[in-house]
């Protein structure tokens, strides 16, 4: 393996006699991650019904490693039903240590894909919110995706600089969550391009960066808040270094200790220029010392005391008045949606979280759960409203056992014979399930349903 020489001698700075160990692991299989969504199934019910071979992930209560030479688990309906992510199992570890409570104001600066902001907006489970950012806009779609897939609805999700989300959200939220835009040494052993990325932009050029992105997380934090600073690099310029600058900048911050595992390996104060001795409660990964690739994270405290806030109610929000085809559909759903919370823009319909500030003059793809939209005198579900219900909460439900083939033409947007599921007089819109978790919707007319899965998302042949 031919890794530049300046980051050779660096390695060796930093592991000592540990760096031939650090070499030899380059030789080794990388690992396959998944990470079950808990909002929609238990790790313990996931495991009943896995399709593959399951190991724990130790440090990470429901990840998992699977054979990726094997099994391709993004081409199962279960993934389609949103049960889990994958994701390389050390890139778990930032939103399992920061201590996500429901009714939390959640912030992730730098969200897209999603692996984060998935596991956050699951812990938070309906509650709260979650907003998601990510400057690149084409990123931002794919981070909808996957927050849709997961079935999270009350999310904002933004495509900003993050310093022009500051004045929208002056200390609103009570835990951030930042993976910053890093060199990316972590990953040299799982992904060879990474090295000639670092030759062209090292830790120099990304250490300013994350110095901007963590002084205006800060701001973002309320008081009593928690922010969590991860990267997936080994160098102290990207990582002590710029918590260092942070207590600098910041000295109401404090370094809190991390839900220890045997693996972690403690940070290095030594590398600071102060040599701050609780650098060390920060934690690094590295891929010799334990089944991942190569992480830094932190954990930090603002100080004060967490004070109530007034609510924000957006204008005009839940003052129209709700077109009957809307009532109608609404009627088939268990679930109470408040009516203060639906407002409705374009023709389309959305659910808003409670105490979410006006977000004019900023960037955003989302606010909200897209119920669906109105057309001419009929309302047409949205695919986020699918994925974001419980079958037990539809009454027009069609739950097809997983090898059922109708599953996969399904996905791949075909129409569906379904008369020995259905009587020639039930029509209107069902929810299409496996397994008792839905995929999406369909509409049912003469015993046929009429496919009405998400273009975007369908089935792609390989």
């Amino acid at each position: 393996m031919n890794l530049p020489e300046t980051f050779v001698n660096k390695m060796k700075r930093l592991l000592g006699g540990d760096y031939e160990n650090y070499e030899k692991c380059f030789d080794l299989p990388r690992y396959y991650g998944l990470r079950v969504n808990t909002a929609k199934i238990s790790v313990e019910k996931f495991l009943e019904i896995a399709p593959w071979p399951l190991r724990p992930v130790p440090w990470i209560e429901n990840g998992f490693y699977y054979d990726g030479d094997l099994y391709q688990p993004a081409r199962h309906p279960y993934y389609f039903a949103g049960l889990y992510y994958l994701q390389e199992p050390s890139a778990m570890t930032p939103a399992s240590r920061l201590p996500v409570e429901p009714g939390d104001r959640v912030l992730d600066v730098c969200a897209a894909p999603g692996g984060k902001a998935t596991e956050l907006g699951a812990r938070l489970n309906g509650t709260g919110i979650l907003a998601a950012n990510d400057l690149s806009s084409s990123r931002a779609k794919g981070l909808l995706k996957n927050l849709e897939l997961f079935g999270i609805g009350n999310v904002l999700v933004l495509c900003e600089e993050p310093g022009k989300l500051v004045p929208c959200f002056e200390e609103y939220f009570d835990k951030i969550l930042i993976d910053a835009p890093c060199s990316g040494e972590g990953m040299f052993r799982k992904d060879r391009k990474m090295i000639r990325a670092w030759e062209e932009h090292g830790p120099e050029y990304f250490s300013r960066i994350q110095k901007s992105i963590i002084t205006q997380a800060a701001r973002m934090l309320a008081p009593g808040g928690m922010l969590l600073y991860s990267t997936c690099t080994f160098d102290p310029e990207e990582n002590e270094k710029t918590i260092e600058y942070l207590l600098r900048e910041y000295p109401e911050f404090q370094i809190c200790d991390i839900r220890p595992y045997s693996g972690f390996s403690p940070g290095l104060p030594e590398e600071s220029d102060s040599k701050n001795p609780d650098l060390s409660r920060t934690v690094r990964i590295f891929p010799h010392r334990m089944e991942g690739e190569g992480h830094y994270l932190a954990l930090l405290k603002k100080s004060g005391e967490k004070s109530p806030r007034p609510e924000c109610v957006s204008p005009g929000k839940g003052k129209e008045k709700l077109p009957e085809e809307l009532k109608q559909f609404l009627s088939l759903i268990s679930r109470k949606f408040d009516p203060s919370g639906l407002e409705i823009r374009g023709g389309k319909v959305y659910y808003m979280p409670e105490g979410l500030p006006p977000v004019k003059g900023i960037r955003f793809l989302r606010t909200g759960l897209l119920l669906g939209e109105l057309k001419k005198n009929r309302f047409e579900p949205s695919q986020a409203l699918a994925m974001n219900l419980k079958k037990e909460e539809y009454n027009c439900t069609l739950d097809f056992p997983v090898r059922d083939e109708r599953v996969i033409k399904y996905l791949k947007g075909e129409t569906l014979d379904v008369e020995d599921l259905v009587s020639p007089k039930e029509k209107g819109w069902y929810l299409v399930c496996t397994d008792g978790y839905p995929l999406g919707f369909g509409k049912l007319v003469n015993q046929t349903l009429k496919n009405k899965y998400l273009p975007g998302w369908r089935w792609m042949s390989s």
